[in-house]
């Protein structure tokens, strides 16, 4: 299986975020983009610890990102490759572009979660 990035559909696109996703197999695959000052803490209200439960492989495109974990902080720059164990919140300092592969099930779970959280922060 391959896709592009003009292959892959838009599935979020607001304030220079813009994630683009589909469902390959039993994985998620996500390019993403965000803006300088993302933070997602605010998104993964309601789950455990209010941090995000999904396992993430990926790759840091362009860009870093800061991954908090209860414990500790990870930065992740430009040409890394990573992996992202459950209980952890991400930010980003630059513009930053990633790479990422969930697994679907677990994925889809906490999305529904940040998507009532998004639009609840919208005002929906």
């Amino acid at each position: 299986m391959r896709g592009s990035k003009l292959d892959i559909p838009v599935s979020f696109a607001s304030d220079g975020v813009e994630l683009r996703e589909a469902e390959w197999g039993d994985m998620n695959i996500s390019l993403e983009s965000f803006p300088p000052g993302m933070n997602t803490a605010p998104l993964f209200k309601g789950l455990p610890d209010d941090r995000c439960q999904c396992s993430h492989w990926g790759h840091i495109v362009r860009g870093r990102m800061r991954v908090q974990y209860a414990d500790r902080e990870e930065i992740l720059e430009t040409g890394d490759v990573y992996y992202l164990s459950p209980g952890h919140t991400t930010s980003t300092d630059e513009p930053t572009e990633v790479i990422e592969f969930s697994p679907r099930g677990e994925y889809q779970k906490t999305i529904e979660v940040v998507a009532r959280n998004l639009a609840a922060m919208q005002g929906q």
